[in-house]
């Protein structure tokens, strides 16, 4: 497999940075506290994974650290920049441009090839075509499917469709890696070499966080931080074994 390339560095400014985060669901007169003052930070190059059982809180926090959902309260910066206040413009411009985000369904479509498929957030961008499908190319090649860039989804298997998805982060040269349950539709193979890719993106420098209920999955990460009723807890074994 061809190297991966090292990111450009962001000197010290830790790529997130959340202080006392809430995140608050209201239904008419009911108040539902997902996230209950959550205080974290992740360092450039730092490969964490999130973990906890159904209902803690983790894919609030998913939400809030892909810019998808917003704080009811605290702070959330990302590469230096506090995303808290932003327009919805601001924030799509934001998920388009410093993060990369792969899924457990891997949302590719299945009418375009798989240069094609990893190429689209560089169209969101206003990057010239010539260029594009330059940079698709050769994201492809880095996780190995320098053979594959004119199948389409239908043509690949799972643990392929997840590195298109995987080239497809990483094609914007994002600030951050997010990856939510990425081997959550693989069989056991197909996982362990989307996992084997991701530690090789972190060898490489990168910035990744890995949300999972998965104990195994998360062994894989750097660091493990566990979320368990709205609150972190790195460490926490409670969570650790609620999730097995």
């Amino acid at each position: 497999m061809t190297q991966i390339t090292q990111p450009i560095a962001l000197d010290q400014v830790p790529v997130i940075a959340l202080n006392k985060v809430t995140k608050v669901y209201r239904t008419g007169a009911v108040a539902v506290a997902a996230l209950r003052g959550i205080t974290m930070e992740i360092k450039t190059g730092e490969y964490v994974a999130i973990i906890g059982p159904s209902g803690s809180g983790k894919s609030t926090l998913m939400h809030v650290l892909g810019c998808l959902d917003t704080p009811t309260t605290g702070t959330y910066t990302l590469a230096g920049e506090n995303v808290g206040t932003m327009s919805e413009a601001d924030l799509a411009e934001i998920r388009n441009r410093r993060i990369g985000f792969v899924f457990q369904q891997f949302n590719l479509l299945p009418s375009m090839s798989a240069w094609q498929n990893v190429e689209l957030p560089l169209s969101y961008a206003g990057v010239s075509r010539a260029e594009r499908k330059e940079r698709a190319m050769d994201a492809l090649t880095k996780v190995g499917l320098a053979r594959r860039v004119h199948h389409r989804p239908g043509e690949l298997s799972g643990g392929q469709q997840q590195r298109v998805a995987v080239a497809r982060a990483l094609v914007t040269e994002p600030d951050l890696i997010l990856a939510d349950e990425p081997t959550g539709n693989l069989d056991s193979t197909s996982a362990r070499d989307v996992l084997a890719l991701m530690e090789e993106l972190h060898q490489a420098g990168r910035t990744l966080v890995l949300i999972t209920h998965d104990v195994d999955v998360a062994s894989a990460s750097n660091r493990v931080v566990a979320i368990r009723d709205g609150l972190l807890g790195e460490g926490d074994t409670r969570v650790m074994e609620s999730v097995r």
